[in-house]
């Protein structure tokens, strides 16, 4: 049975202002600044900011018979409206500046101050539950049974140890398709899943020298996982509204235990160029309350508020 409440429909292919475009734009620098992180959800951004429905309808849009009719009789116009092209590309645009923009920064980041990075995402994410959470009206035993599956589901896939893979086109493109399918879920993160998969650093360090043959693989693997996956999230969100938030909350609950940021590395694997990477961390508290402590707290309130003046800017709007 479908869910009762009443959601506001998604309305494709409408006009918008140049200011509006230029918040899409926003709003996806936001949405790649975190996907270049291991550990936090495109999705998650996409969700507080409000486009989380209107990027999941549209994408799926994309499979559908309207644009296929269209495109097959070469009514570009109305091809490029059925799937709300305006938005996808506003988006996707600011996506691309960001992960351009941002990779050797965030790669530095990963490799100097960890704890730091983190316990901004931390806050991120934290204030991302909270905010999800109340757009459900009722909470019943279901949906709080949805919300624990997804909590377990994601805290067990954040504890997996990343393999060794070979860099041959085949897996690239699959590796493409499966990241970004956790890319558009709140609280999985599609570089994470990269790094499950081996490719994180491989990946990355393909856009910072830009290996363009590299991209363009793992960037079809990840067109065919978007269009494919959207199918199934556009239903669920048409017919098990309330359902498919839990779960989703449930998500990004248990990706908390990814980016806690005090951690012990307890094994590693070596990668092809010899450097060490953690296979297996057990989170921990920090050793000593001092600066380091002080000031990751300041970045987790910092990540927290940030959540929350979006969520309350998006509800005025």
């Amino acid at each position: 049975m479908a869910d009762s409440s009443k959601n506001e429909e998604v309305v494709l292919g409408r006009s918008r202002t140049p200011v509006e475009y230029a918040g899409l734009v926003a709003k996806g620098f936001v949405m790649g600044s975190a996907d270049v992180v291991p550990g936090v959800s495109g999705g998650t951004m996409a969700f507080i900011l409000g486009i989380y429905e209107e990027l999941i309808q549209s994408i799926r849009a994309a499979a559908r018979p309207p644009f296929w009719k269209a495109l097959t009789g070469l009514r570009m116009g109305e091809a490029l409206t059925a799937v709300n092209a305006g938005f996808l590309i506003a988006l996707f645009g600011g996506i691309v500046l960001a992960i351009l923009s941002l990779a050797k920064g965030l790669e530095w980041l990963l490799v100097n101050q960890p704890v730091y990075l983190w316990s901004f995402f931390f806050g991120l994410v934290l204030a991302s539950v909270w905010t999800v959470s109340k757009r459900i009206p009722r909470w019943s035993p279901l949906l709080a049974g949805a919300l624990l599956v997804g909590a377990v589901a994601a805290y067990i896939v954040v504890g997996l140890v990343p393999l060794q893979t070979p860099e041959s086109a085949w897996y690239l493109f699959l590796s493409g398709a499966l990241a970004i399918c956790a890319m558009i879920l709140p609280g999985i993160s599609g570089s994470f899943i990269l790094v499950l998969l081996g490719k994180y650093q491989f990946v990355l360090a393909a856009v910072n020298d830009r290996d363009l043959m590299t991209i363009a693989i793992v960037g079809a693997g990840a067109v065919v996982g978007i269009v494919t996956f959207a199918q199934v999230l556009g239903w669920l969100f048409k017919r098990y509204h309330d359902l498919a938030v839990a779960l989703l909350t449930g998500l990004m609950v248990g990706s908390l235990r990814k980016i806690w940021p005090w951690k012990e590395v307890l094994a590693t694997i070596t990668d092809r160029h010899g450097a060490l990477i953690p296979t297996v961390e057990a989170n921990v508290l920090p050793a000593t309350f001092g600066s380091e402590v002080l000031i990751a707290l300041g970045l987790a309130i910092a990540g927290f508020a940030v959540v929350l003046l979006l969520d309350r800017l998006a509800n005025q709007k």
